[in-house]
């Protein structure tokens, strides 16, 4: 479970600020029966950024799942849960898409690992109606998507995914969210958040363009089909 005192400065202050305002629901608080205190907040958090960055690791980001690969990943990873917690997990995930379509969308870039395109989640139809779905998103002007190919080799980011929240405001601010198997952290510190921003543009270089990352997840979708 988060606890405030995990965070301190003015993410601290932002989550102190949605308690005072907690009367003031969220769309997230309709599925509060089926989700973490620490990923509702994250969400509030993300509702409120004005651009996001992720690196993926493994598995295409939940802004841009579609919802039969949402169902797949939601299944494997929560242990025990009934069918009705999975498909109310599920539609929360779908929206909160709308982040992306509605007027002044989130920015939102990610990059993703090209093992996160190969890994067969829910089988060759599933993964390549991911595959085109993440093509549609990204001709949208504010999303970005990226692929960094096996062929890179080590790189800076090998231990997990992250994403990176900034803030608007007269000096921008960032946070952190890290998500393991049972727990939440956020973090924001300037010099770790500063750190987090520097490897995902360090990814951004060492990935491929968007135009010829789009290109490498057509040839996949085409070689596992």
């Amino acid at each position: 479970m988060l606890d405030l005192y995990q965070v301190s400065g003015s993410a601290r202050d932002r989550l102190a600020e949605l308690g005072r305002t907690a009367n003031q629901r969220g769309w997230w608080d309709a599925y509060g029966e089926t989700l973490s205190y620490g990923y509702s907040t994250f969400l509030a958090l993300e509702n409120d950024a004005e651009s996001e960055r992720f690196y993926g690791q493994m598995i295409v980001p939940g802004l841009l799942q579609t919802g039969r690969y949402a169902e797949e990943i939601i299944r494997a990873t929560l242990l025990a849960s009934p069918p009705g917690a999975i498909a109310r997990r599920v539609e929360a995930r779908l929206a909160r898409q709308r982040l992306l379509t509605k007027d002044s969308p989130l920015q939102f870039s990610t990059v993703l690992d090209e093992g996160a395109l190969r890994r067969q989640v829910g089988g060759p139809d599933v993964m390549a109606d991911q595959i085109s779905h993440l093509a549609e998103m990204a001709r949208r002007p504010n999303i970005t998507v990226q692929i960094l190919p096996f062929a890179t080799g080590a790189h800076i980011a090998m231990t997990g995914s992250f994403s990176l929240l900034r803030f608007p405001g007269p000096t921008a601010s960032y946070t952190v969210y890290l998500e393991n198997m049972t727990d939440e952290l956020f973090i924001e510190s300037e010099a770790e958040s500063y750190h987090y921003s520097l490897a995902y543009d360090r990814l951004t270089e060492l990935a491929l363009g968007q135009e010829d990352s789009l290109a490498l997840a057509a040839q996949i979708a085409q070689e596992i089909t």
